[in-house]
């Protein structure tokens, strides 16, 4: 089954996990040690990360390793840029109207 992959990053615990093995691939023992959870649970988050092609899994001997999958991350920032515009576009409308009110109070 294909997850959608913003369902998967709606979770905060799933957007925590990506946070990790952003840095450094990881064993989903060393995962779980950054949370307050079960082996299970991280295991749940990492199948679904897993499904929607956000991790891959690395066999490396008996262990397991996880890592992000940057190029399906560059989903999520082509549409979040759709609003980057907006935001950058309403930002720049703040600080003329927060500069004018600076200029009046002189």
């Amino acid at each position: 089954m294909r997850r959608d992959i913003f369902q998967a990053i709606a979770d905060p615990t799933r957007r925590a996990i990506i946070t990790l093995i952003a840095i450094q691939a990881m064993t989903p023992n060393a995962i779980a040690d950054n949370f307050n959870t079960t082996r299970q649970s991280v295991s749940k988050h990492l199948r679904i990360l897993t499904e929607c092609e956000l991790v891959t899994q690395k066999q490396q001997g008996r262990e397991i390793f996880y890592s992000l999958e940057v190029e399906k991350m560059k989903e999520v920032d082509k549409w979040l840029n759709q609003f980057r515009k907006l935001w950058e576009t309403r930002y720049n409308q703040l600080d003329k109207l927060l500069s004018n009110i600076k200029k009046q109070k002189k």
